[in-house]
């Protein structure tokens, strides 16, 4: 430590360490205060000042330093003391080393310059060190799952005739009930379930739909679903399973983005200002890499994953129509890669079989993506046997592709929400995994976290100084 050429005084300030005067000779300036700050310059006119009045009123507010002599507060008030010609100037010395104690001398070191006027740069580098590079990802990462609802609509008043009347829930559903609340629990991390979801995971042990009716066992079959989705209906209206773990996902429902005022307006802004950025993780893929799923029911299953590669999705309700199609041709072409890698989602059935065929077809042949390399994720033959998939359904003689399904797979047809979603995310996952470049991928990663880390120092900085602009207006 730094020698004291005084005794510490008497009367050190509540919270702090004694006060000790230590020779100037024996102080350092820390090289780091000039890489986050400005460095002090003899020469600046607020230096000059400072000097002259510690010449005549001395230094009214001690130096913080290290046990090493590392200046952690003070560095303009150690170069005006030397302009002022002092040999010693007071000291508090905290118990730390600056190399061995590196991460706290720095937090120190922004601390104690909170509240010195800074330029943006000095800011933005105080902010950086402010932010962990986890801290800032992982706050980005949850703002890209928050995504709000909005939707417009018009209302015609009307009589109303007639009354509504639910039977209450019975014991006689009690076994079936339980069962429906069960798949509910396991699947909680997929709410909300839709109605064919929870009717397929019931089938993986069947309640009875009546408990004092042997032969009613849950099955898939229209009667069974039917008795679900009443049950389903009375079992939210009484209270008995929460209203939000089962949604439609075929009718989605939005709301207009309102504010009370323009308060409430700058505060929501503020809070998701540069939180919205998604770095490109698949720039420097070699191939181009969409997926495609078959019905809206399972989107709240395939978009979280697809999400965490960035790979674009389309939903759609069976084949896709032009649009869709030419959307995914435009951002082949545009993307200047190889292949087209396509990755399909769609029922293991006659038209689901087509959907895939159909969709890869039109892409080489109307849209000249002729590098395509389409991939069937789900369902398959093979996982409807790896999974040991439960099905009452047949082909729909209808189909125009019945004859070629049938002649190949037999007429039992299997739909997507026969897996459960833990199932459906794992496939869609490794799917996507086995025709990236992972080292690639994760450079990208790497990348993105870092400007997460930037983004969050920037916007704090331009928060403060909106929020500071504000403040001076009202």
């Amino acid at each position: 430590m730094p020698e004291a050429i005084v005794s510490p005084s008497s009367s050190p300030e509540l919270g702090h360490a004694p006060i000790l005067t230590i020779r100037l000779d024996d102080i350092r300036p820390s090289p780091e205060n000039d890489r986050l700050y400005r460095p002090v310059d003899p020469d600046d006119p607020q230096i000059i000042r400072l000097a002259e009045s510690i010449r005549d009123c001395g230094m009214q507010e001690p130096l913080l330093i290290t046990r090493d002599g590392w200046i952690i507060s003070g560095h303009r008030r150690y170069a005006a003391a030397a302009l002022a010609g002092l040999e010693a100037v007071p000291c508090r010395v905290e118990s730390i080393y600056k190399d061995a104690d590196h991460d706290t001398f720095m937090m120190l070191l922004r601390e104690c310059n909170r509240q010195r006027v800074k330029s943006f740069d000095e800011k933005l580098r105080e902010e950086v060190l402010s932010d962990t590079a986890e801290d800032a990802y992982q706050a980005l990462l949850q703002h890209r799952k928050a995504q709000a609802q909005r939707a417009a609509g018009q209302v015609r008043c009307f009589e109303i005739v007639g009354t509504t009347n639910r039977a209450r829930i019975t014991k006689a559903k009690t076994p079936m009930l339980q069962a429906v609340r069960r798949v509910l629990s396991d699947l909680r991390d997929f709410h909300p379930l839709s109605a064919r979801q929870v009717h397929y995971a019931l089938l993986n042990d069947p309640p009875l739909r009546h408990a004092s009716k042997p032969d009613s066992v849950y099955r898939n079959d229209s009667a069974s679903y039917k008795s679900l989705l009443d049950l389903l209906t009375r079992a939210r209206l009484a209270g008995l399973v929460p209203m939000g773990q089962v949604a439609d996902e075929t009718r989605p429902v939005e709301t207009w983005n309102v504010h009370g005022d323009v308060q409430d307006y700058i505060a929501d802004e503020l809070e998701v200002f540069l939180r919205t950025y998604s770095r490109d993780l698949l720039a420097t893929q070699p191939n181009h890499i969409e997926l495609v799923a078959e019905k809206n029911t399972v989107a709240p299953v395939v978009m979280p994953v697809a999400q965490e590669y960035c790979v674009p999705t389309t939903v759609g309700r069976g084949y896709c129509s032009l649009p869709p199609r030419a959307a995914m041709a435009d951002r082949y072409h545009r993307s200047g890669k190889e292949a087209f890698i396509l990755l399909v989602v769609s029922d293991f059935d006659p038209d689901g079989e087509e959907i895939a065929h159909s969709l890869a077809r039109s892409l080489r042949d109307d849209f000249g993506v002729d590098r395509i390399e389409p991939v069937k994720v789900a369902l398959t033959a093979e996982q409807v046997e790896r999974f040991g998939l439960h099905t009452d359904a047949e082909a729909k003689k209808g189909s125009a592709h019945y004859r070629k399904f049938i002649q190949r797979y037999g007429k039992e047809v299997y739909e997507l929400e026969a897996l459960s979603p833990a199932q459906l995310q794992e496939l869609v996952r490794q799917s996507i995994q086995s025709v990236l470049d992972m080292d690639a991928f994760g450079r990208e990663q790497d990348q993105e976290r870092r400007d997460a880390r930037s983004l969050s120092a920037v916007r704090q900085v331009v928060r403060h100084a909106l929020l500071d602009r504000l403040g001076d207006e009202t």
